[in-house]
């Protein structure tokens, strides 16, 4: 999954809103990002638990990963890992 050419840019913006998520005691995980770039991300920690991790999921790691990789055609949680 890391020889995705698309893999480091996905980190970077995960990056980004990662100090969020860390202080609230969780973090995200790239799961998977398909051959039709389809991402599929993983919450872990406080965040699979959190009754705001449906917002926080839509409006700010996929917000953030659009905006700094267009290519991605979606973002998808999977749970339950």
């Amino acid at each position: 999954m890391e020889n995705h050419p698309l893999y480091t840019r996905v980190q970077v913006a995960l990056d980004s809103i990662r100090p969020y998520l860390i202080a609230d005691g969780g973090n995200v995980e790239i799961v998977e990002i398909s051959t039709d770039n389809i991402l599929k991300l993983a919450l872990v920690g406080n965040c699979q638990s959190c009754n705001m991790s449906a917002m926080t999921f839509r409006a700010g790691i996929e917000e953030a990963i659009k905006r700094e990789v267009p290519e991605i055609v979606s973002v998808e949680e999977i749970k339950d890992l």
